[in-house]
């Protein structure tokens, strides 16, 4: 195959900006022409997401390629441990094959942390030796975020093991540290670690920056750094890259990387930094097989109105128009239900908890960040146990344990601001049992059971009704087409926020709340966990 496109080429190699002609052959960028006319649109290297897992998109890999394309992305890095926590290496295999059924360029991670720590139950365990056989597949180009800090820290030799296999291929280790400063952070990196997504303020930023790490800016369906690191882009334009992370299936109809780089050239930011942050610097440091628009290439680049408004026009993967003018030409291809699921249905005395004490320890959620903060507050106590408190918006949280029958863990959390009913979700990162918060145990209960009916889902329930988005693909994906699931979605969301909820996205908050990695204070299946100390802590405050 053969053809031409005349367009003004934003070459970001070489950095400048000129009318061209470029000839494709054979998926391939044949030549390149200087020409003297005047032209209106722009091409450029196609948008790569350098941290992101496809499975929180609740979309397989070729659903999510469908309508990626039509924001001008050609490839991710993608991290898929959110399936592994479920289904361990044949869910990792899953995610390989249905990528490999469309054109987009998907380059898969090994996943370093299944389970992401010993504090809660996953369905799976991927050890240093299951690493090594990871690392040796082509189709797995990276050892993914190594969210065991502490493990990296004090010479876990598993921990360690894992490191050195991803050096023996020769393969980059992507980092995980929250927060992490001064020498500590300096011995994390040390180990080879060579980036972090989960930068949340400038100064941490910039010390990992000056120490040679390369910050991936992130700006998902709920973790939003881009306001605070994007000043970074103008001293550190060879050391930033950008990633969305986790993008629930509302946001990514709208936006993908596409939103980034229009924000950042609104700052007037550099062109060709912007536009290196979204393509360039990922291939360089990830030494991927996607084209940058020069001669030999594939032939992965987007043509866009101008550079003003930015608006995607044509996106072409390997010489093959796959999306035009909002549209996108990647068919619907069919995927296999996989899953493990094992637990019984629940009774609202499981989510009871006894009185110990007047004071409690709550889980503060921020809006916008995956970090939370330990607060404390008066127990409201009611013949004898403590129950959620409306009127303070402390209410009950609770994790249920989806792989076995076991005890529910329930705590209390502020901020979700729910007024009735509850909302609850087993797409709770990383082991993704099901995490739960509401008013009353009844309705906890309630849309608990709904999940663990559906084998996996979103739900909703207070005392007169009940809405679900079933997930029955490992509890955290769906066959169903994008557009019919972002429906779903924003129909539970708006639904949530009309239940008191003022968090901009209270499902993608909630799936965080069991997230143990991150600090300060979480709930996994097996109790309230301190993120700091990395140890089980008490609720009620003695």
């Amino acid at each position: 195959m053969e053809f031409t496109v005349k367009a003004n080429l934003i070459d970001v190699v070489a950095k400048e900006t000129y009318p061209a002609e470029i000839t494709v052959l054979n998926n391939k960028i044949a030549s390149i022409t200087r020409i003297e006319e005047t032209l209106g649109s722009c091409i450029l290297p196609g948008f790569i997401d350098s941290h992101v897992h496809i499975e929180s998109s609740m979309l397989v890999p070729s659903e999510f390629a469908r309508i990626a394309v039509k924001h001008g992305t050609v490839g991710t890095i993608s991290d898929p441990h959110e399936i592994a926590n479920v289904l361990g290496i044949p869910g990792v295999d899953y995610m390989i094959e249905n990528a490999q059924k469309v054109p987009f360029h998907f380059h898969f991670g090994a996943p370093s942390c299944v389970p992401a720590t010993n504090f809660e139950t996953a369905g799976a365990v991927i050890d240093s030796g299951d690493i090594d056989k990871l690392l040796e597949r082509k189709e797995i180009v990276y050892l993914a975020e190594m969210m065991n800090f502490p493990g990296v820290i004090y010479n876990d030799e598993e921990v360690l093991k894992k490191i050195a296999s991803a050096k023996k291929h020769t393969k980059p280790i992507d980092g995980h540290a929250p927060g992490l400063m001064g020498e500590v952070m300096n011995t994390y990196f040390d180990a080879g670690i060579t980036t972090d997504h989960e930068c949340f303020g400038h100064t941490e930023a910039l010390e990992k920056l000056k120490y040679g790490v390369k910050i991936m800016i992130r700006e998902g369906s709920a973790a939003k750094n881009f306001d605070t690191l994007i000043p970074l882009l103008k001293d550190y334009p060879d050391q930033i890259m950008f990633c969305c992370d986790d993008k629930h299936p509302d946001n990514l109809i709208e936006s993908h990387i596409n939103d980034h780089v229009k924000r950042a050239l609104k700052l007037d930011h550099n062109l060709y930094d912007v536009l290196r942050a979204a393509s360039y610097n990922v291939v360089k440091h990830y030494n991927l097989p996607v084209g940058l628009l020069q001669i030999g290439d594939n032939a992965d680049f987007i043509e866009i109105d101008n550079t003003e408004n930015f608006n995607i026009l044509k996106t072409y993967i390997n010489g093959r128009l796959v999306a035009e003018n909002g549209k996108s030409f990647i068919q619907s291809v069919e995927a296999p239900i996989v899953n493990n699921f094992n637990c019984n249905l629940k009774h609202p005395s499981d989510f009871k908890i006894k009185s110990e004490g007047a004071k409690i320890r709550v889980i503060e959620a921020l809006d916008g960040q995956l970090i939370t903060h330990e607060i404390q507050a008066e127990a409201l106590i009611t013949d004898g146990f403590a129950e959620s408190n409306i009127k303070e918006d402390i209410l009950k949280i609770s994790v249920v344990n989806r792989y076995n029958n076991a005890p529910v863990a329930t705590a209390f959390i502020k901020n979700f601001g729910l007024k009735s009913g509850a909302i609850a979700s087993c797409v709770a990162h990383d082991c993704h049992n099901i995490v739960v918060v509401g008013t009353n145990d009844e309705d906890i209960c309630k849309a608990v059971n709904a999940v663990i009916k559906a084998k996996g889902g979103i739900s909703l329930a207070t005392q007169t009704e009940e809405l679900v988005l079933e997930l029955p693909i490992a509890g955290i994906m769906t066959d169903l087409p994008a557009e019919e699931v972002a429906e779903l979605y924003i129909k539970l969301d708006r639904r949530a926020k009309e239940l008191g909820s003022k968090l901009r996205a209270p499902y993608m908050s909630l799936s965080f709340m069991a997230l143990l990695v991150i600090p300060e204070l979480k709930l996994s299946d097996k109790g309230l966990f301190n993120g700091k100390s990395f140890e089980f802590t008490d609720v009620f405050i003695n």
